[in-house]
């Protein structure tokens, strides 16, 4: 059950307020308000960063597409696929409304042909320092990798991706100020990491 996003702020504000008392900060920043109409700098920093993460989960679901995988696994892919898909345009949606810059991604350099076929070449000019976010050799070496190997190999990078899209979201939940973004990265949070306890369940069984 998804707990009330008032409930979520609550323990987000306590648990930062501890934090700085306890390395000896006397007056602690508040949480900023949450609004159901205003954005700030936050907001426009998770939707740009967390489009180009989800895009290259996108992409590595892309290459299960003629792999041998488990039936439970195929599951999981198409669960990420419908999940991720709808967020990105929801995102690409709030920053065409902010008259924010919608960000390349790497599916948009696949998509027009950019690596002729090589995933790995499609990072090019992409941020790779965003937490789980693939190196291009990474990719690479997922797209490349013979099918015994491909489902654990791909299990294995996929948590770490999802465990750097919960810190990406954890950050949002203390910053971000419009409601819905704020509400978006609580579930991208816990979305994830229910994934990730399946995904540790199926690798190497």
């Amino acid at each position: 059950m998804r707990r009330p996003l008032s409930r979520i702020l609550t323990v987000l504000v306590l648990g930062l307020t501890a934090g700085l008392v306890a390395c000896g900060e006397d007056d602690p920043a508040p949480r900023p308000a949450v609004s159901d109409t205003e954005h700030s700098a936050a907001d426009v920093e998770f939707a740009s960063d967390m489009i180009q993460h989800h895009a290259q989960a996108l992409s590595m679901v892309d290459l299960t597409m003629d792999r041998p995988l488990d039936p439970d696994v195929e599951t999981l892919v198409e669960d990420i696929r419908a999940a991720q898909g709808p967020e990105i345009e929801t995102m690409a949606d709030w920053l065409a409304d902010w008259g924010e810059p919608v960000p390349e991604t790497m599916r948009d350099h696949v998509n027009s042909g950019h690596g002729d076929g090589d995933v790995g070449d499609a990072m090019e000019g992409m941020d790779h320092d965003m937490p789980g976010m693939m190196s291009a050799e990474e990719l690479t070496a997922l797209q490349d990798a013979p099918d015994a190997e491909f489902q654990d190999l791909w299990l294995t990078m996929m948590i770490e991706h999802h465990e750097g899209a919960i810190e990406m979201a954890r950050t949002h939940l203390a910053r971000g100020t419009y409601r819905p973004s704020v509400e978006l990265a609580e579930t991208i949070a816990e979305s994830q990491a229910d994934e990730i306890d399946t995904m540790k369940d199926m690798v190497n069984r």
